[in-house]
């Protein structure tokens, strides 16, 4: 099926298409038109051009469209689900469990489109500030420009999207190339609500040229971008003034103190954080740290959990583990586990790779820090685990990297999880439970090469609005 680009409210012809092919099956999906310049340009103006008609919309009226748009989320969840197994080879069940938080996040993007407001000040508390009433507004920045990954292709973008919306913006949206199919129906699914015509528009095409271009562009006055640290930081330096939020890579770290239990449900969230749709999540667990006291203990049941995942096609609601986006990763991931080998880690399951898609859940133990597999973002199925003794050396580990967006820990002691909660150079510190951890309402976001800015609706609404300041002498 040829795809087309969603422009002003219509669907364009693209000039030039590439195949898109499903990771797991390598079958054809669909054409995907190739934006071009003067294309992107087009959706830059229908955005600019319907700024004055979204400025006309009240709080409850942009709250309504985005009820209109969680209806339709509930109405087609099955079909949507189905389309991130075909084009993310996402299992079944974890995209229906995508589905289900891109309805959360777009409900609670409807019900902060009526929380958007400021402040009063009493300038009366300093010398020749009395006799004036001074407040604050909040008020839409104007077009945004959202670049997303393949991952979350539905709620990452509702994350984008929700707040864009819910704060009176407008928006051209480029999509990840993997995983157009869900934008696309994300565009339909929008075209059937009351969002003026032009505040949405969807381009597809290469991230070095419609990316680019949609950054540099004077009219998109904030950038909105998911992605690897390395693009975000580049993305960065072309943005000039505009706003920018980043949401970047990440090694995320989990301390088990001594002292804990190793329930089952312990071992299950520790194997859901680190294999949950095949290890590609920017929170992914893939560095654990557990006392000496536990660590064999913790080994033995995390590689009998581990080896009881369920490896098939993503279509099959009890597959655990499928395809990973693209070939190159399976290759890249096997020789970062080899070289990890050669440097004296202990291989305790996996290790190999299933097919030319597929990459078999992995745990590792003893591994050096400088080792691609716990220095680097895998996203992959492979985590590592390593012993410590101090409590303060196993803070300090997990502070070695140059990451910094979740970390977890598991302890029974107050005072060493309020240390922890206080030590730990991340954006958020997750206690008794693991890093993986994320609700949508929650401000997300990392330090470091993990990220700059924040997301969750309300705290992304801060970033798509400007502050202005009036202030009345009476």
């Amino acid at each position: 099926m040829r795809k087309k680009l969603y422009i002003n409210g219509k669907w364009l012809d693209g000039i030039n298409h590439v195949d898109l092919i499903a990771p797991h099956s390598d079958v054809l999906l669909a054409e995907v038109p190739l934006a071009t310049l003067d294309q992107l340009e087009e959706a830059i103006m229908s955005a600019k051009n319907a700024r004055d008609e979204m400025e006309k919309l009240t709080a409850f009226e942009r709250s309504m469209i985005l009820e209109q748009l969680v209806e339709q989320f509930k109405v087609n969840r099955s079909r949507l689900a189905e389309i991130l197994a075909l084009e993310a080879a996402k299992p079944l069940k974890a995209a229906l469990g995508e589905i289900d938080r891109t309805i959360a996040t777009y409900k609670i993007a409807a019900e902060e489109a009526k929380r958007i407001y400021g402040e009063t000040l009493p300038l009366d508390a300093v010398a020749g500030g009395e006799g004036r009433i001074t407040y604050t507004v909040r008020e839409p920045i104007g077009v945004i420009g959202a670049i997303t990954p393949f991952n979350f292709p539905f709620n990452l973008v509702a994350h984008k999207v929700g707040p864009a919306i819910a704060a009176g913006n407008t928006i051209v949206l480029k999509p990840a190339s993997q995983t157009p199919l869900s934008a696309y129906a994300l565009a339909e699914m929008l075209d059937q609500t009351d969002l003026p015509k032009g505040a949405f528009n969807l381009v597809t095409g290469k991230g070095s040229e419609i990316g680019d271009a949609l950054v540099k562009h004077a009219d998109v006055k904030a950038i909105t971008f998911t992605g690897s640290p390395e693009v975000g930081i580049s993305l960065k330096s072309k943005a000039g003034l505009k706003k920018v939020t980043l949401e970047l890579g990440s090694n995320s770290a989990l301390i088990i103190d001594e002292g804990v239990k190793l329930s089952d449900e312990l071992i299950n969230r520790c194997v859901w954080g680190a294999f949950i749709y095949n290890g590609q999540v920017c929170i992914s667990l893939q560095r654990i740290y557990v006392h000496e006291s536990l660590t064999e203990e913790f080994l033995s049941k995390m590689k009998i959990a581990v080896e009881k995942l369920i490896v098939g096609s993503p279509l099959d609601l009890k597959t655990d583990i499928s395809a990973l986006i693209s070939k190159k990763d399976v290759f890249r991931i096997d020789q970062w586990v080899k070289n990890s080998l050669e440097d004296g880690a202990r291989l305790i399951t996996g290790g190999n790779v299933i097919s030319e898609r597929i990459y078999s859940p992995t745990i590792l133990a003893n591994v050096s820090n400088t080792c691609e597999v716990s220095c680097n973002e895998v996203f992959g199925p492979v985590v590592t685990v390593n012993s410590f003794k101090d409590f303060d050396e196993a803070i300090i580990e997990v502070n070695n990297s140059r990451y910094g967006l979740q970390a977890g820990i598991f302890t029974e002691n107050l005072h060493r999880a309020l240390y922890a909660t206080k030590k730990l150079q991340v954006g958020g510190v997750l206690v008794n439970d693991v890093p993986t951890f994320r609700v949508d309402l929650m401000p997300y976001g990392g330090v470091k090469e993990s990220g700059y800015g924040r997301e969750g609706i309300k705290y992304a609404i801060q970033e798509m609005t400007e502050m202005k300041l009036i202030s009345i002498k009476m």
